[in-house]
């Protein structure tokens, strides 16, 4: 039987050079405090034994764990998962957080929260206590969580908040990195405009996520600047697709329905199209559609949707970066980021008959 090969570890580096444990993680974590001939003859016997910093390695001089910690909601991810509807939000969320990190040498670590448990501290504390993160990405509605906010900051882990732009008072700012919800909302609605739609309605998403009110007050700001009613055009869900049937069918129903609509996310949009399928009404030529999200499902309906892109893998990763040079700066304050939404023109939108 073959025997398994001697893993490489810091301590044969140490041997191999010639120096302590303490300065070999010097040079691993590229501190200023080595001298150049000294972290030369380390990273001569690093490439020579082929050694692959680990994270206890990198943890040894005690003032980083170089992991970053990102958050999710507990309920609604697992709901995604068992209902295996190709949401992809976590997968783009691990896709910028995790090869950010790794540009850095750090690990990023997933956790699920329950937002509405009444434990939510002591599970967040235990997880903090357990892991010790250099910093943790928020995503909503546990950006806007005060207890959860107020937990990372008594335990004094640096946090960036997903979705937040604005100082509000009684919540700890935080590095605020955001995309932009109202933006997209309002490019949406100047596509339907431009088509000749008048009668545009909206499908909000959950009170809960701040995202949700962008989104209703960027299709608002746009269908007042064209002197248009809004009136009876806003229905909400809560992001899953029996609300947007439910929503859906309220729009469609009233006498005077709308010619368009935009739909917060991708499953309320895929409820809509099938609402109109069942009312007889053909897409677009009788409806419009519109979805934010661009999951690889709204690709592959006929007609494929038109839809608001979030940059989501683009906004984590950010947050990565803000949350390592603020600690690298010393907690330098860092100004919010807001990133542009992308907008995909495809079958599901025309000209207003």
């Amino acid at each position: 039987m073959a025997r398994r090969r001697q893993a490489v570890t810091i301590k044969h580096v140490a041997a191999d050079a010639g120096v302590s444990l303490q300065t070999v993680s010097r040079v691993i974590n590229n501190e200023a405090n080595v001298r150049p001939e000294m972290r030369e003859k380390v990273q001569a016997s690093i490439d020579k034994l082929g050694y692959v910093p680990s994270i206890a390695a990198q943890r040894m001089s005690g003032s980083r764990s170089y992991l970053i910690l990102a958050l999710n909601d507990r309920e609604r991810t697992i709901a995604d998962w068992r209902a295996r509807q190709g949401t992809d939000w976590v997968d783009q969320m691990l896709l910028g957080g995790m090869l950010e990190c790794a540009e850095h040498g750090y690990r990023l670590i997933f956790e699920l929260v329950d937002t509405h448990n009444d434990h939510v501290e002591r599970e967040l504390g235990a997880a903090i206590a357990a892991l010790q993160p250099d910093g943790a990405i928020l995503t909503p509605p546990h950006s806007d969580n005060p207890q959860i906010l107020e937990t990372l900051t008594r335990h004094h882990v640096p946090f960036a908040r997903i979705g937040a732009q604005v100082h509000e008072e009684g919540l700890p700012d935080g590095i605020m990195v955001s995309m932009d919800d109202e933006g997209g909302a309002r490019t949406a609605t100047r596509h339907l405009l431009d088509l000749g739609h008048k009668r545009i309605g909206f499908i909000s998403g959950p009170s809960e996520y701040r995202l949700a009110g962008k989104r209703v007050d960027g299709w608002r700001a746009e269908m007042d600047a064209a002197g248009l009613a809004t009136e009876g055009l806003l229905e909400a869900g809560d992001f899953t697709y029996p609300s947007g049937v439910r929503a859906a069918r309220a729009l469609l129903s009233a006498a005077d329905r709308p010619s368009a609509i935009i739909a917060s996310n991708d499953q309320m949009a895929l409820a809509t199209a099938e609402v109109a399928a069942e009312l007889g009404l053909a897409i677009p030529e009788d409806l419009s559609l519109v979805s934010f999200d661009n999951t690889p499902l709204v690709r592959f309906t006929r007609p494929a949707l038109t839809a608001v892109d979030q940059p989501i893998a683009e906004t984590t990763a950010s947050a990565v970066r803000m949350l390592i040079a603020a600690q690298r700066d010393g907690g330098a304050d860092i100004a919010p980021l807001l990133l542009p939404m992308g907008f995909e023109v495809r079958g599901s939108t025309g000209p207003a008959s």
